[in-house]
C-alpha cells in the first residue's frame, strides 16, 4: 500500500493546505515586520558604537529565550493592551493566535539581519567610500550606491538565517492559538499519531529548505550581479506564497470555532462538537493544542465559540477559589462566576475528569498504598511525574498540604509518556487523570484521596458570550449533554492512545456519536 492510500498519511495531507497556508502567513509576516525594523536600525547604528553594542545585546538576549515562552509571554501582554485599548479608546483587538506570533517571531528574525548588516558594512574596504566621497557623493549617495551593493551579500546571508529561524520557531505558536504545521507536531504528540509527528517535521524542514534555497538563488545573484537570479528568486518566493496562501484565502471561513486543550480527550470532544455542528448543517473547525488560561480566555474575548473545560479546573486554578465544597455547590459557584463574565455553562456531558495519582496496581500492593495517605509515608524515597502544568497548579499545592507529601524526585513529561514511564517502572508515581483509559491498558491504580484534596472534575461545555443565544449551537449540542459516562469516556480515549487510522481523534468521535446515538 503507498503512503498516499494510506489513512493516516491521507489525514495529514488533508491538514496540509490550511496548516502551511497559515505557517507562511505568520512567517513571511514576522519576516517582514523584523527587516522593517532591524535593517533601518542597523543603518543608524553602524556609525554608532554604543548603540550598535546596546542593539545587538539586546537581540542577542532575545535569543536566549526559548522560542514557547517567547511566544506565550506576548499572550498576555497583548490581552493586558487589548483591554486598556479597548477601555480608553473604545476599540480592541485580537491578543490570541496570529499578532503576538508576528511579533515574538519578529523580534527572533532581528538578531542575524542586525549583525549581518553592520559586519557587512564594516567590512567595506575604507579606500572605496574614500574614492566614493573623492568623486563627490555624498554620505547617502556612497551608502546607496557603493556600500549597501557591496555588503548586499552578506546581508541576504543574515536574511537567510532569520527566515530558516522563522520557519522553524512558527510551529511553537500552535499553543497560543496561530494554526501552524506545529499543529502536526502537538496532535501527533498528544495522541501518539507519529505520522503526523513525522509529517509536521518533513513539512517544516522542506519549507525552510525551498525558502533558503530560493534566498541563496537572490544571494548568489547579487553577489555575480546576475540580474537573471535575483529575478528568478523573487519570482520563486513569491509563487510559493502565492500557492501556499490561495487556498486558505478562499476557504470559506466557519461560523463556529471549537476550541481544545493539549490532552488526547480534549483533541477528542472537540472533534465530537464538531462533527454535531456539521451535523446540524453548522460550519466549524477546531482550533487545538491551547493550554488552560489561554482556552479560557479566548472564549471570553470571542476568539473561540465552544469548548469542554473542568469544574475543578476552573473552580481552582482559573477562579483561584480554595475551598473545598460538595459537587452541586461548586458547579452552582462555577455558573455563577461565569455568568458575570457573560459565559454560558451549557451543561455537563456526565464524566469527570479529575487529576489523580497513580502507580502500578502490582507495586501498590506489595508495598501496602491504596490511598495518598498511605504513599505520603514513603514519598520521600519515591518520584513522582506531572504534565506540564500540574506542578504550577494549585491542586498540587492543596495535595501537598493536605497530605504533607514531599517526593525524591519530581519530573515533568508529555502525558501520554507518564504512562509508559510509570508502568515501566522509571517514575514511581504519575498525577493522571481519572477518565484516562490508559490506567487500565497498563494496569495502574488510582490513589484514593481520602480528604478530598482534588475538587470535581466534572466535564461542562462552555460557550462564548456572543453565543449565549444562539439557538442552532445549543439544539446541536443538546443531545451530547448527560450522555458520556466515565467507562464510555475511558473507552474513547484508549481508542484514540493507539497509532493507526481507527485511533484518530476524528475516528474516535465518530464511534462515540455512534454510542451517544445509541444511549
Amino acid at each position: 500500500m503507498s503512503l498516499l492510500s494510506d489513512p493516516l498519511w491521507s489525514e495529514a495531507l488533508g491538514h496540509l493546505p490550511d496548516y502551511l497556508g497559515n505557517h507562511v502567513r505568520v512567517s513571511v509576516t514576522a519576516l517582514l515586520l523584523g527587516l522593517a525594523a532591524s535593517f533601518p536600525l542597523a543603518l543608524i547604528a553602524r556609525t554608532r558604537p554604543v548603540m550598535r553594542s546596546v542593539l545587538l545585546g539586546l537581540a542577542s538576549i532575545v535569543q536566549t529565550v526559548p522560542g514557547l515562552a517567547l511566544l506565550a509571554l506576548f499572550y498576555p501582554l497583548l490581552l493586558a493592551l487589548a483591554a486598556l485599548t479597548l477601555r480608553w479608546f473604545g476599540v480592541g483587538f485580537s491578543a490570541f493566535g496570529f499578532l503576538p506570533a508576528v511579533l515574538a517571531l519578529a523580534l527572533y528574525s532581528m538578531l542575524p539581519v542586525l549583525r549581518n548588516t553592520v559586519t557587512g558594512l564594516q567590512g567595506i574596504d575604507p579606500a572605496l567610500t574614500e574614492a566614493a566621497q573623492g568623486v563627490g557623493m555624498t554620505a547617502r549617495q556612497s551608502l546607496l550606491l557603493v556600500e549597501l551593493p557591496l555588503a548586499l551579500p552578506i546581508i541576504m546571508a543574515g536574511i537567510r538565517t532569520a527566515a530558516v529561524w522563522v520557519i522553524g520557531t512558527a510551529t511553537l505558536s500552535t499553543p497560543i492559538g496561530q494554526t501552524s504545521l506545529g499543529n502536526y507536531i502537538f496532535a501527533g504528540l498528544q495522541t501518539q499519531n507519529w505520522v503526523f509527528v513525522l509529517f509536521g517535521c518533513i513539512a517544516a524542514a522542506a519549507l525552510a529548505l525551498v525558502v533558503d534555497q530560493l534566498l541563496a538563488l537572490i544571494e548568489s545573484g547579487l553577489r555575480v550581479r546576475s540580474r537573471v537570479r535575483v529575478v528568478a528568486g523573487l519570482v520563486g518566493i513569491a509563487a510559493l506564497i502565492a500557492a501556499t496562501l490561495a487556498p486558505s484565502l478562499t476557504r470559506t471561513k466557519s461560523t463556529y470555532i471549537v476550541g481544545a486543550k493539549t490532552f488526547t480527550e480534549q483533541y477528542v470532544l472537540a472533534e465530537l462538537i464538531s462533527q454535531r455542528l456539521q451535523a446540524a448543517g453548522l460550519s466549524a473547525t477546531a482550533r487545538e493544542g491551547l493550554g488552560s488560561n489561554v482556552i479560557f480566555e479566548a472564549l471570553t474575548n470571542r476568539d473561540i465559540d465552544v469548548y469542554v473545560d473542568y469544574s475543578g479546573t476552573l473552580w481552582a486554578n482559573q477562579f483561584h477559589n480554595t475551598g473545598i465544597v460538595p459537587r452541586e455547590k461548586l458547579l452552582a459557584g462555577i455558573k455563577a462566576t461565569l455568568a458575570r463574565k457573560n459565559i454560558t455553562l451549557l451543561g455537563e456531558l456526565g464524566f469527570e475528569n479529575a487529576y489523580a495519582l497513580v502507580m502500578p496496581k502490582t507495586r501498590a500492593n506489595a508495598l501496602n498504598i491504596h490511598s495518598i495517605a498511605d504513599l505520603a509515608t514513603r514519598a520521600s524515597a519515591m518520584s513522582i511525574a506531572g504534565d506540564y502544568e500540574f506542578f504550577a497548579r494549585p491542586e498540587w499545592v492543596a495535595l501537598k498540604k493536605a497530605y504533607g507529601l514531599s517526593f525524591r524526585e519530581q519530573r515533568q513529561m508529555q502525558a501520554d509518556f507518564m504512562y509508559a514511564a510509570v508502568a515501566s517502572g522509571e517514575i514511581d508515581v504519575i498525577a493522571g487523570y481519572t477518565s484516562d483509559g490508559l490506567i487500565a491498558k497498563y494496569g495502574l491504580t488510582v490513589l484514593d484521596d481520602s480528604r478530598h484534596a482534588i475538587p470535581p472534575y466534572d466535564a461542562i461545555v462552555l460557550l462564548a458570550p456572543r453565543r449565549a443565544n444562539d439557538a442552532k449551537l445549543r439544539a446541536a449540542l443538546q443531545p451530547l449533554l448527560g450522555k458520556i459516562d466515565i467507562s464510555l469516556m475511558r473507552e474513547a480515549n484508549l481508542r484514540a492512545s493507539g497509532n493507526d487510522a481507527d485511533s484518530s481523534p476524528a475516528t474516535v468521535a465518530r464511534w462515540l456519536r455512534e454510542k451517544i446515538n445509541e444511549k
